[in-house]
């Protein structure tokens, strides 16, 4: 269907279309020996199918070592140019189709975060090594709305990407990259059309070119492999210093534009700033009811798999038992209580007793199922038992996937006089989603059908909160920031904005995600509605909606850093210096923002990073004062590296250390 659309529509390239390359399957070479033969077959069936549907572009397997002829087998990963054998036949160009920018958060993880300099690194080698498409995932990280992430996988997605979940450049990736591309766009027609010669000085050091010869046209790569010491290269008689882990790109074979490792672009910091505009007040809250075995609809001898019970319309499901307890059942002491023991599947649990909460048990993203063991109390006579189950997102990769199960599959209670019982077989009830899913609580229409009552303030289970809340001022992104909550989910005048889950801590102790994406487009300028569903006990009076800018922005410059790439430029195969090649800081504001303030300034041997520099041993006073008198009340700066003007004469407190500049402003609008 899609590619009769695609023709019909003339969308492919040799129709005049922007469709350059298909995929058909994706990294199925992880699990194809999980099917033996039958795996072999379906890779082959798969690309006769895709290319006998339409052949007039390119179709490509990511990561299938053994793709047949009639596809490119590509390669997915972060160090494309070392790792991959290049493709399988020899009419296949060398396709990176997936740049891993950082990598994508599951609940409990700490940041995930990937230096620009290992990513510039990776794509120049890619180059160096006859590659001819680099394709990065993520370039734009994004938000999982609603229920639509995967398994444990946080609702921020790929935030580290180049432009980050809000759609904000992160710099220096972005910037770096873009520099990147500039100088690899400078080389392009030695690398299109120039003949490659790989030349090893040493263990570490390399030489690539791609040159055509009787011309001046020639690119070289300067690589220098060692993770930790410097190199020299000499190269057509001219020495050239290279940091640790990085490569050159000289366009002309002389002159280098650009290197990995020397950061040229800005920086900047990420700022959560509490509105001023958008107060929450006046939270109301609405319990759930905690159903007994009476109240749910499916009935069955032990409780059904939980993926085929909610087929994926909730999250939750209850599931309820009724079990007769004599007195001479239970324990004699007061201070033994009996444990009632739950073995799930996963990925997440709560247990109620007589309408009483219990506790709640979760898997991870590595070990989906969970063991549920907490103390209860019983009485003589009928209790209930009443689990909540839930799922955190279906599988995401694998083999066998329709063969994933969640939810408890063996239940008992420990420790009773008879010794334990399986109350498994006990007969149960089931029923899918919660009340306030059913009734629509966070639509304006649905909230009318329950009586709502002022929030008390004090952590409760499954327990609805809303409010309101006026739109934010400005125009910058908006979050919304739950650091005081448990788990669950937000909605936004009706609009699932995805699943939080602050409890769940990192081994550093802290949230895997505190703030959670609002789209502008969701909001009316006054009395949004935000309704929260929280599973296991929160107080949202703390909870606060902020607004998101990178006003923060920093310039990071050493001695040994060239010029910035927009110096050069290559015209009628001739490549030439636009303006005079001058090292300096360059800052630039976005959306017509100035530089209100200078927060930091030093010349000498900075420590730490854009947001939380710190002054090193040595530095230079005049330097301050020459930022902010070139640089306050401008949109864009620019300040030249240069120490006759940073350092006052014979005033340099270590002449003899490298320098480096750094310089940290904050954006504003204009008043």
């Amino acid at each position: 269907m899609v590619i009769n659309l695609m023709k019909k529509e003339k969308l492919f390239a040799d129709q005049g279309g922007p469709i350059i390359m298909a995929q058909i399957e994706n990294e199925y070479n992880n699990v194809q020996a999980a099917y033996r033969e039958a795996g072999k077959h379906y890779v082959k069936w798969a690309a006769d199918m895709a290319v006998g549907l339409y052949s007039g572009i390119p179709w490509v397997m990511c990561k299938q070592k053994d793709a047949p002829q009639t596809v490119i087998s590509t390669c997915n990963g972060r160090q494309c140019g070392d790792t991959f054998p290049g493709p399988n036949g020899p009419n296949k160009p060398s396709l990176w189709t997936e740049n891993w920018t950082a990598q994508y958060r599951v609940f409990g993880d700490s940041p995930s975060q990937r230096p620009a300099e290992d990513l510039a690194f990776s794509v120049a080698r890619f180059f160096t090594r006859n590659g001819t498409l680099n394709n990065y995932y993520m370039y734009h990280g994004g938000t999982n709305f609603g229920r639509t992430s995967s398994s444990f996988v946080t609702t921020r997605y790929y935030d580290e990407a180049p432009l980050d979940e809000f759609g904000l450049k992160r710099e220096p990736k972005f910037g770096h990259l873009r520099d990147l591309h500039r100088a690899l766009r400078l080389s392009k027609k030695p690398l299109l059309w120039g003949t490659q010669n790989v030349q090893k000085i040493s263990k570490d050091l390399e030489i690539t070119t791609y040159e055509k010869p009787g011309t001046k046209i020639c690119v070289a790569f300067l690589t220098n492999n060692n993770t930790k010491e410097p190199g020299t290269i000499q190269f057509r008689g001219v020495d050239y210093y290279m940091p640790p882990k990085s490569i050159s790109i000289l366009p002309d074979c002389k002159t280098v534009v650009y290197n990995t490792q020397r950061v040229v672009a800005q920086h900047s910091s990420r700022n959560f700033v509490a509105s001023k505009k958008a107060k929450i007040h006046k939270w109301e809250m609405y319990k759930e009811n905690i159903p007994t075995f009476n109240d749910l609809g499916v009935k069955s001898k032990s409780p059904k798999e939980l993926y085929r019970l909610t087929r994926d319309t909730s999250d939750y499901a209850w599931y309820s038992t009724r079990i007769n307890m004599e007195k001479q059942d239970l324990p004699m002491r007061a201070d033994i209580l009996p444990v009632l023991q739950i073995a799930s599947l996963g990925h997440g649990l709560m247990a109620f007793v007589n309408g009483e909460y219990i506790g709640f048990e979760h898997g991870s993203n590595i070990e989906k199922s969970l063991v549920f063991k907490k103390p209860v109390n019983l009485k003589p006579g009928v209790n209930d038992i009443s689990l909540l189950a839930m799922t955190v997102g279906f599988p995401n990769s694998g083999a066998y996937m329709e063969r994933r199960f969640a939810g408890p599959r063996a239940i008992s209670l420990e420790g009773l006089m008879s010794g334990n019982l399986d109350i498994t077989k006990n007969h149960w009830s089931q029923e899918v989603g919660v009340n306030g899913e059913k009734t629509e609580l966070y639509t304006e229409e649905g909230s009318k059908k329950v009586k709502w009552v002022p929030s008390n303030g004090k952590p409760s289970a499954v327990t609805w909160y809303k409010a309101y809340f006026n739109a934010p001022e400005g125009n910058d992104p908006v979050a919304i920031r739950m650091t005081s909550m448990a788990k669950g989910m937000i909605w936004i005048n009706g609009n699932n904005i995805g699943r939080y889950w602050v409890s769940y801590l990192s081994p550093l102790g802290k949230p895997t995600q505190e703030e959670y994406h609002i789209p502008r487009s969701f909001l009316k300028a006054k009395r949004n509605l935000v309704v929260v569903f929280e599973e296991t006990g929160g107080v949202p009076e703390k909870i606060e909606v902020v607004i998101v800018n990178r006003d923060t922005i920093c310039s990071v410059i050493s001695e040994f850093h060239p010029p910035h790439i927009k110096t050069w430029e290559r015209k009628d195969n001739v490549f030439r210096a636009i303006v005079d090649p001058v090292k300096s800081a360059q800052l630039s504001c976005s959306d017509n923002k100035v530089i209100a303030n200078v927060d930091f300034v030093s010349f000498g041997d900075v420590e730490g990073a854009c947001g939380a520099f710190s002054p090193g041993k040595c530095d230079s006073p005049k330097a301050r004062k020459l930022v902010e008198k070139m640089c306050m009340g401008k949109n864009t700066c620019t300040v030249p590296f240069e120490r006759e003007v940073l350092v006052d004469a014979g005033n340099d407190s270590c002449p003899d250390v490298a320098k480096t500049l750094a310089i940290q402003v904050a954006c504003a609008h204009p008043k």
